[in-house]
């Protein structure tokens, strides 16, 4: 059985954990919630700016060990790609997982990091409109669609994308 890990903070959005989580583990995957906040309990938002659930963390980011998880997704929310992107932890598991070549799927304003670690440039990836700028000044051209691969890595644009963002995962995986 593949196991997908999913990086997140506080303040994320939900569906993009939450859909995404179930829809994996509904095609057989396990999942593993990895976090860079120093509670195992993380906040969730919806739309970015109304409280969603909680939700409990099974690890910390410091923890974490890359060669466990075949897949890394990050959820956005904008503070949550905010706090990530800054994040040194958070680059370290992003930087091994992208040497190692396994899948990172990020969504929304996920894709912040790959701009923060350098991992953007030359690359052509999708994220939450307001990011355009933020990813074509990392290097990295931007397209405007529901899904993005581009070699290991998937991006997706919004919550409205998740059934595909989600196809594109599992067939990254298959």
């Amino acid at each position: 059985m593949k196991t997908i890990a999913f990086l997140l903070h506080n303040n994320f959005e939900q569906a993009e954990y939450e859909e995404v989580n179930n829809k994996l583990k509904d095609k057989g995957y396990e999942t593993v919630l990895i976090t860079t906040n120093k509670d195992k309990e993380v906040q969730a938002m919806n739309q970015d700016v109304n409280k969603g659930d909680t939700f409990t963390a099974d690890i910390f980011a410091k923890d974490a060990k890359v060669s466990d998880y075949d897949a890394l997704v990050i959820p956005g929310g904008t503070v949550n790609a905010d706090t990530i992107r800054g994040n040194r932890e958070a680059h370290s598991i992003v930087n091994a997982i992208n040497d190692a070549n396994k899948t990172l799927a990020v969504i929304c304003h996920g894709p912040w990091i790959l701009a923060n670690t350098g991992i953007a440039k030359g690359k052509t990836l999708t994220a939450y409109p307001s990011l355009q700028t933020d990813l074509e000044n990392a290097g990295a051209t931007f397209v405007d669609k529901t899904v993005q691969v581009d070699g290991n890595l998937i991006t997706s644009r919004n919550p409205d994308d998740i059934d595909n963002f989600v196809e594109a995962i599992d067939k990254a995986l298959a």
